[in-house]
Order: structure tokens, then sequence, then C-alpha cells
């Protein structure tokens, strides 16, 4: 590290001890600011810890809709994006427009939102769900129909392990999709010994390939695992940075290195201190739109895990 980033740290310390701030940290992170982050973690979870803590503001390092939910989950807080041009081309595959559309060509479907949509979407939507209780969720359901937006390949995971027909809107994580079963072959005869865990987004034929399916909370914890000492991640390859910060003498082998989202790579240090000196970005989710989104992240965590 050298002297610059050093003193930025100091700064960006100093500045979040001043503002009554904290910092959380998307598991895809650039490492120096996960380093500097209270809380890494999943989207969910760390809205959760933000609710939890005395905090006034929260430097959210994330992509947009990620600080939404914060904002959703915490009106009374200020939430800072660092940069906001840190979207997620997944969630802004449906639009509140196109799901009232979709809507009322089936008026009797439950509508599933996967928490990675807009503030607008959720309001639009029944429940919400979580790659880790998407399962679960969908499980619980009584509802002849389902709508579940907007990832397909969550949706096809998710239809295939609850046996569960859903209508399955279009949208897709660009970065999983580069992940291809042809390299998780080769790397299963480089590293006969690594277990292959993928994330849910990924597309059907590289589950089929993987011994565990896992959100990126569930990766963390399998890794822990004493028998786990090669592991093949199929996911976004920030995440391999805090698996290896974690378990040392450990083995973490990126299924894809093209598997990076250019968004969660927006955030740097230099932006951290620069939103906490201007008290910007602020996102602000509308009441409106945050009571329904809040009443269907709700109905979720009455169902499902928190974590």
């Amino acid at each position: 590290m050298g002297n610059r980033d050093t003193e930025l740290i100091k700064e960006i310390l100093d500045l979040k001890t001043r503002r009554g701030a904290v910092i959380l940290a998307h598991n895809y992170q650039l490492g120096e600011i996960q380093d500097i982050a209270d809380f890494v973690g999943d989207s969910l979870e760390l809205s959760q810890r933000a609710a939890e803590t005395g905090a006034s503001v929260i430097v959210f390092c994330g992509v947009h809709f990620m600080a939404e939910t914060a904002s959703i989950l915490c009106p009374d807080k200020v939430v800072l994006l660092p940069d906001m041009n840190a979207g997620c081309p997944m969630a802004d595959m449906i639009t509140p427009d196109r799901l009232r559309e979709k809507k009322k060509e089936h008026p009797r479907a439950a509508v599933v939102c996967y928490i990675n949509s807009s503030a607008e979407v959720k309001a639009e939507s029944d429940i919400c769900c979580t790659s880790a209780n998407a399962v679960g969720i969908i499980e619980s359901l009584d509802a002849q129909e389902i709508l579940f937006v907007p990832d397909q390949y969550l949706g096809l995971y998710v239809s295939a392990r609850t046996g569960k027909e859903m209508i399955l809107w279009p949208g897709f994580c660009p970065t999983h999709v580069r992940i291809t079963p042809e390299r998780m072959e080769e790397l299963r005869q480089e590293y006969p010994q690594a277990k292959i865990v993928v994330h849910p987004e990924c597309r059907p034929e590289v589950i089929a390939l993987a011994d565990e399916v896992l959100s990126t909370g569930g990766m963390l914890r399998y890794a822990r695992r004493e028998g786990v000492r090669e592991m093949i991640v199929g996911t976004e390859v920030g995440i391999i940075y805090r698996l290896r910060k974690e378990n040392p003498g450990k083995r973490f082998i990126p299924v894809s290195e093209q598997a990076i989202c250019p968004n969660m790579k927006l955030i740097t240090l230099e932006k951290v201190l620069w939103s906490l000196e201007e008290m910007n970005p602020e996102v602000k989710v509308a009441e409106r739109i945050r009571l329904g989104a809040k009443a269907a992240v709700d109905r979720m965590l009455r169902i499902g895990p928190k974590r």
C-alpha cells in the first residue's frame, strides 16, 4: 500500500467518525474498499446491519439498488452511494411500467421480485427474495401462478429445485453469463480435488456441473469447512479477495477472470472520501415507493432467513 492510500484511509476513517457514519461494502467490491468497511457482505445483509447500528450516515459501497434497499430499511438515515453511476444491468432489465403490463397479462399471479431490482419494482411486487432464500420463498407460496422477476436463471434454478412452474422475466446478470461450462470442465481436470461452487445466477448448464449452488454468503460459510481445501468459485471475482483473506492456506480459483462487474469496481477510496466530505450523492427512496417496497421485503423476512 502506498503512502497516498495510507493517507486516504486515515482521512476516510477520521471523517467517518466525525460524520457518525458506517461504511458497508459488498462482497464484490475492490479489496481496498472491503478493508475499510465496517461490514462486508451481501446486499440485504448489509442493509440489515445498517438498520441495527446507531450510525446516522450509511456509505454504501455497492450498486444503486443496494443503496435503495438501505434507504427502504433505514428511512431516518442518510444513505450515500460514492458513485451514482454504479448501477446493475440486470435490475435495469425490468421497469415498473413493464412489470405492470406483465401483471395485467397474469392478474392472478403472485409477483416475486429478486432483491437485485429497483425500489419501484419491489413496490410493484408481492414479495422479495434473495439468492439464499429464493427456494424457501417460492415453496411458501400457495399461488397457482408465480411471476418471477427479473433474473431468469435464478428463476430456472428455483423452479428446478421446487418443481413449481414460473413465469420468468428474461433478465440476467451479464457477469454470471460469462461463466461457461467448458471452462468449468477444464478446471475440474486441472484441480480434481477442488469443490466447484457457483452462484444461482449462473446458467443451467453451469449449475449442472457444480458441487454446490450458493449465494455469496453461502460460499463464504462453505469455504470455512474443515474438508474444503480447494474451491473453484463461479461468481464475480471480487469475492476471491475475501475468501483468501478469511481462509489462509486454502486455494480459491475463479472459474473466469472475465467474471467482473465493472459497476462494482467504480467505487474507489477517493470517491468514498469525497462522498463523506460532500455528503453526496445521496440515495433517498420516496415514501410512497418506500412503503410498497418495504412491504415486499418485510413479507420475505417473515418467511425466509434474514441472512
